[in-house]
């Protein structure tokens, strides 16, 4: 069965940095696309960042461009999310998701979901 396993969270100082780690098992890692997405306290669910299956094709979010990097390694079934210069806003439980082939934003396009990862980034 398919297993998407967030890693990496926890609590920084605004400014600070924190690189999450999506592990992957279950299916042919090298065929998806993976996003971030993120959800705030009493906030809906919103997209952060995306890559294509090969890693030549990605998106961010204009709220975290310039500060957030995503990357992979198809070797260890992983892709990453480094986030660089928090902000108090970027609070919230961080998803990463899987869908076949192409970077997308919209989360109802993705077909698998881990469980989640705390981030909480104080003033």
């Amino acid at each position: 069965q398919v297993q998407l396993v967030e890693s990496g969270g926890g609590e920084v100082l605004a400014g600070g940095s924190l690189r999450l780690s999506c592990a992957a098992s279950g299916l042919t890692f090298s065929n998806y696309a993976v996003g971030w997405f993120r959800q705030a306290p009493g906030k809906e669910r919103e997209f952060a960042a995306t890559i294509s299956w090969s890693g030549r094709s990605t998106d961010y979010a204009d709220s975290v461009k310039g500060r957030f990097t995503i990357s992979r390694d198809n070797a260890k079934n992983t892709v990453y999310l480094q986030m660089n210069s928090l902000k108090p806003e970027d609070t919230g439980v961080y998803y990463c998701a899987a869908k076949i082939y192409s970077a997308a934003i919209r989360a109802d396009e993705y077909d698998y979901w881990g469980q989640g990862t705390q981030v909480t980034v104080s003033s």
